[in-house]
């Protein structure tokens, strides 16, 4: 990190804080801090799950698939991302969680950056949209 330009890489970096890049939890003055967005570059096994679901979210999120099959579940309705690209938006208060049909790499993206959604280790921590 030089300053207020930070130059990294999405799988190495990501490995470092659960997956996330960008929000409110990096420390102040380093250029990834930010109250206002949170990204993360999500690689997640075949068969990977959220432990649970998100209930009454505060922040509106976009999740892109990179690659694999990824599967967005919301109340009544889930979304299959199949093909590179393939995205899904969605809004606060919408309940949600996930599951990777394939070995998945899924870009997420949400605002604004909201404490107060980790899980304690041990349990998949709901950052990851």
């Amino acid at each position: 990190m030089d300053g207020d330009v930070y130059v990294g890489n999405a799988g190495k970096d990501a490995a470092l804080d659960r997956g996330w890049l960008l929000g409110h939890f990096k420390e102040p003055g380093d250029p990834r801090h930010s109250e206002d967005v949170e990204i993360k570059w999500g690689v997640h096994p075949r068969g990977d799950r959220r432990a649970r679901w998100v209930r009454g979210e505060r922040r509106t999120a976009l999740l892109v698939l990179i690659s694999g099959r990824f599967r967005m579940e919301f109340p009544g309705r889930d979304i299959v991302l199949e093909r590179q690209g393939d995205y899904v938006v969605w809004g606060r208060g919408v309940d949600h969680s996930w599951y990777a049909e394939e070995e998945s790499v899924v870009l997420t993206v949400r605002w604004p950056s909201v404490p107060g959604y980790a899980v304690p280790l041990g349990g998949e921590e709901p950052r990851s949209s």
